[in-house]
């Protein structure tokens, strides 16, 4: 039974979900760093909200932990990196607060507008400044938003509601879906030169970090007004201090600073600003279906291998997940017979999908594949490591799908290229289900992958099979399957030999120099 660690306060129900599904779970809120770093060995997940700081400490003393969920979009407190070379998924979920953070958005802006804190301070206080608070109105005011993906896109509709003319900076929204949402896609330089409010929904890459700082504030319209939801390293804090000061911005309302807990910060106390403790998710109705939705992610993985909305894992359905199994297995092996039988720096990786193949997910079955192939050099690589490794290393991976008639009823075939050789090796599945190997260098074959193997490449000459027999049994190695493969007769040829026992290096030497042989490779595949 896999177990779970909620490290953070988690709704009780998301524990109802974990039980439910078979997942047993450990309730520990508030674990200082080093209590968590003792007790996170014994876990295979780890649940958090913002709170728990999952540190590279954390996840090299994680012998077991297979993956990290956050309840919330934001995993700025987890070391995505470092959980990724250890091949820990690290799962979010970006759906669950949208609306919420959305709509705290929208209540920034209608507060900036109309300084509802400020007035609301002072009544309370006992004045009656009716004419100190002069306000804006809304309608035909320009919103400037960057960041239009699924809190950007709500506040888009929202403001339209307020009949406000929307303006959208973001790289990755196209024109289709610009028209799509009903907002002006323009550049960085127009959003700032044109905009009376701009709100910040983008995450925080070293591209976004200090995006709003003296330079672009020096762009924008005198009196603009800047809502922050997203996070706090997004704005140079000094920065907007002084343009608060001197009147170049009117406004500012921030729910996210740059040090959070925020309990001092430069800005505080500035004319114009409002300030709100991290409150875009914090609703009931936020908090509970981020709580659910991460209890069913982490159960997904665990008990299925489903993988939803991870920032370092191709997306793999509950519905996909049995269907792929076998395609990642056979990729795999694949991948590490290339592996074994190579001996040179590799270049570039191609994985082909033929037949029923070229309908599948491709993207696991790649991870699969680089996975097997930089096995047998690099340590602790898995399907969650192996795509960032083979990218460190300078490795280029190319997919491609074949919609061509297949003499198969699937096929995959994998091509690497080393510095001085590469290596084409193709494989398909029996009864949907059992890996095969089927070519290797264009020499037909038919072979599972048995648990240890000699691998010969050799000439097709009278007397090659006697000698190797003789050879093995003198050295009391039992021959469980043989396979034999050859491009033409008396000229190159292959056998893949199943042995039940392992081979002495002397006895590989031995093989080694039989006269028609040319290489040969002890491989070995684990079930």
């Amino acid at each position: 039974m896999p177990r779970i660690l909620i490290s953070d306060e988690l709704s009780p129900n998301a524990t109802k979900v974990f039980e439910r599904r078979g997942v047993e779970v450990d309730r520990l809120p508030g674990l200082t760093p080093e209590q968590l770093a003792l007790r996170i060995g014994d876990y295979d997940g780890l649940a958090i909200r913002s709170a728990t700081k999952v540190t590279k400490k954390i996840i090299l003393g994680a012998r077991n932990l297979k993956v990290i969920g956050r309840a919330g979009i934001g995993v700025d407190n987890v070391d995505l990196d470092v959980a990724t070379a250890a091949g820990i998924v690290v799962m979010n979920t970006p759906f669950g607060n949208a609306i919420t953070t959305a709509e705290h958005a929208i209540s920034m802006i209608c507060s900036l507008a109309r300084e509802i804190t400020t007035a609301d301070t002072s009544t309370q206080s006992g004045k009656w400044e009716k004419s100190r608070f002069m306000g804006t109105e809304l309608t035909g005011k320009n919103l400037g938003i960057i960041g239009c993906g699924n809190i950007g896109s709500i506040v888009a509709d929202r403001g339209q509601g307020l009949k406000m003319r929307i303006l959208a900076f973001d790289p990755y929204l196209t024109e289709e879906r610009a028209q799509e949402l009903g907002v002006r896609k323009v550049d960085a330089e127009t959003l700032f030169r044109e905009s009376d409010f701009i709100t910040l929904h983008t995450p925080l890459t070293d591209t976004t970090r200090d995006m709003i700082n003296s330079e672009s504030i020096s762009k924008m319209k005198r009196g603009v007004r800047i809502v922050n939801c997203a996070r706090g390293g997004l704005i140079v804090e000094a920065d907007l201090k002084d343009a608060l000061e001197s009147g170049h911005v009117s406004g500012a309302a921030l729910d996210v600073f740059s040090s959070e807990p925020a309990r001092e910060n430069i800005l505080f106390g500035v004319p114009g600003l409002i300030a709100t403790p991290h409150l875009g998710a914090a609703t009931m109705e936020a908090q509970e279906k981020v709580a659910l939705q991460i209890a069913e992610q982490m159960s997904d993985y665990l008990l299925t291998g489903a993988i939803s909305n991870a920032l370092n894992m191709p997306a793999v359905s509950a519905a996909e997940a049995p269907v792929l199994k076998p395609y990642m297995k056979l990729a795999d092996y694949l991948g590490s017979f290339a592996g074994q039988v190579g001996d040179d720096a590799i270049k570039s990786v191609k994985i082909e999908f033929e037949g029923q193949a070229s309908a599948i997910n491709p993207a696991p079955v790649v991870s699969a594949a680089l996975t097997g192939l930089l096995k047998p050099n690099v340590d602790s690589v898995n399907m969650v490591s192996a795509p960032i490794i083979a990218q460190n290393r300078g490795i280029a991976v190319t997919t491609i799908r074949h919609e061509r008639p297949c003499d198969y009823q699937t096929l995959l075939r994998l091509t690497v290229e080393g510095q001085t050789r590469t290596r084409v090796l193709a494989g398909t599945l029996f009864a949907g289900t059992e890996p095969r190997l089927i070519d290797i260098q264009g020499i037909k074959v038919e072979a599972e992958f048995a648990q240890r193997m000699l691998y010969i490449r050799n000439y097709d000459q009278p007397g090659f099979i006697g000698s190797l027999g003789t050879l093995l049994g003198n050295e009391g190695i039992n021959i469980a399957t043989f396979h034999l493969g050859r491009r033409d007769n008396g000229g190159e040829a292959l056998a893949l030999v199943e042995i039940e026992s392992d081979i002495s290096n002397d006895a590989l030497s031995a093989v080694r120099r039989l006269p028609q042989v040319l290489r040969v490779n002890c491989v070995r595949f684990s079930n």
